[in-house]
Parts: C-alpha cells; structure tokens; sequence
C-alpha cells in the first residue's frame, strides 16, 4: 500500500521512536552500550542493533511494502533508487554520547515518498523530548508549536557543527572551524546532528553546518524547514542523493543570517 497521509504516518513514526526509546533506556547501564566499530572509526553498540531491529519490525508490520533505509542496514542501493515510500531510519544518533552516559542522542525516523520527506521525528528519550513535523504543517517538540531565532547579526550567533569519522583530510573542516569561531559568536559541537538540527529548530541553536548522511537529517531537516530555517548545500557539494536528501555540506540556518552564513563558508 502506498500512502502520503502524512499526520497518521506521522502518529507511526513516534509510536516507533518512542518504542524504541523505552528500549534504548532499558539499555542504558547495561553491556549493550559496549562499543564496536564498523568501517574502522563509527562507533556501534549492541543498543543501536536492537533498536534498528525493533523499529525494522514495527515498519515491517504495518507496512510490508515499504522499504527501510537504515544507517545500521545496507543503504548503497538506495543511492539510484528511492521511488516509492522509504523509511529512513537512524536507531541511536549519538552513538558515543550514548556509549559513555551522556544525555544528548536521539531516535531519528522520516518518512519520504520519491525522494521527498513527507514526514519525521527526532526523540531524545533521556531528555523527555520529541521533536516532529509534517510537510507544509509547521514544526513541534513535545505537541507545542516551535519557530527558529529571528537573529539576523552573524556575530552574535551560536552555530553547530560535526567532525567526520574519517579524519585522513580534516584541512578543510579546520578552515570552516575557524572562519566560525572569528565570525560567530560561538560554536557547539554536541554530536547528534539530528537533534543539533531540531535545536535550530526552537532557536536553541542559530544554525548548524555539517556533511550528513539521510538517516542524521532526513527528520531533523524537515523539523528544522517547517520552524522557519532555510536549508542549503554549500556550491560544489556532491549530489549523491535526492535533493532533499542531500546532506553534503548541509548548511541549516535562522533565515536572517543565512546568506551570511553562506558566503563565509562559501
């Protein structure tokens, strides 16, 4: 069955997120926060699995015809075909947060149909929080309306970013680094860009910059556009996914500094 009613997929993905974030609690203090790592450098728990597994089924039950992209499944196919409805899920992001106590991680499930998010929540289980939003219906956290800053002064604007796993070339992320910390406020690196995005999303934040896969902005992307923010990808970012999909140098702002903001990383 293929469908686009976005408030009652909607109503879904949160019963799955927050499913999912009774489970991850459970595991909190125990051996399924042991790290592994896979592709060398990304950090895996058993916490992450069961919590992929978990949503996988309940996606897999309701609709058995919808595919699932996974950050812990295979994804790569997905790159040249994503027709039809696709559940683009992350179980833990935040991975080494979650691995070493730390609060700040996220559940992070969207709803896309052809390449286009239809729907998405981020849920933060140890900090009480779910962030939603449907396309073209405005954003919330926990069912009260949220907006982004109205700041329109670079300088004094506190922007997120992330570092890559792969670190063998980090020339140009210290360039951007530093253009940020002399021209900004202040910078936050907190590591769940899922949730940094849904904190742009209530002016928490003023924007957030990062090179992202689906699964760490598909949800928090849309979360953050329907409070206001306006996306972009800095020019020369590779397409490898669908427009709105496309995570490449990903730059999520308050509207008021965005061009800002676009021409000093630029």
């Amino acid at each position: 069955m293929h469908t686009s009613h976005e408030p009652d997929l909607l109503s879904f993905a949160v019963e799955c997120a927050h499913r999912a974030g009774v489970l991850v609690l459970e595991l909190v203090n125990s051996a399924a926060r042991t790290v592994e790592y896979k592709r060398g450098s990304e950090p895996v728990t058993p916490a992450d699995s069961r919590s992929d597994a978990l949503i996988g089924a309940l996606i897999s039950e309701r609709f058995p015809d919808h595919r699932i992209l996974s950050e812990e499944a295979a994804w790569s196919k997905f790159r040249d075909d994503m027709r039809g409805p696709v559940w683009i899920v992350d179980p833990i992001d935040g991975t080494a947060n979650f691995a070493r106590g730390h609060r700040y991680y996220s559940i992070s499930i969207a709803f896309c149909l052809n390449g286009t998010v239809q729907c998405g929540v981020v849920h933060a289980p140890s900090l009480g929080e779910t962030f939603t939003a449907v396309s073209g219906g405005g954003a919330h956290l926990n069912g009260a309306p949220i907006s982004v800053s109205g700041i329109a002064d670079l300088s004094r604007s506190v922007i997120s970013t992330g570092f890559p796993h792969n670190r063998d070339d980090i020339s140009t992320l210290l360039a951007r680094v530093g253009k940020l910390l002399t021209h900004c406020q202040d910078i936050r690196r907190a590591a769940s860009p899922a949730l940094d995005l849904c904190w742009v999303a209530c002016g928490r934040l003023d924007a957030h910059t990062e090179s992202l896969a689906p699964w760490d902005h598909a949800a928090g992307g849309l979360i953050a556009v329907e409070a206001g923010a306006t996306r972009a990808n800095l020019p020369g970012a590779v397409a490898d996914w669908p427009n709105q999909l496309n995570g490449a140098d990903l730059v999520v702002s308050a509207p008021g500094i965005h061009n800002q903001l676009m021409r000093l990383l630029s």
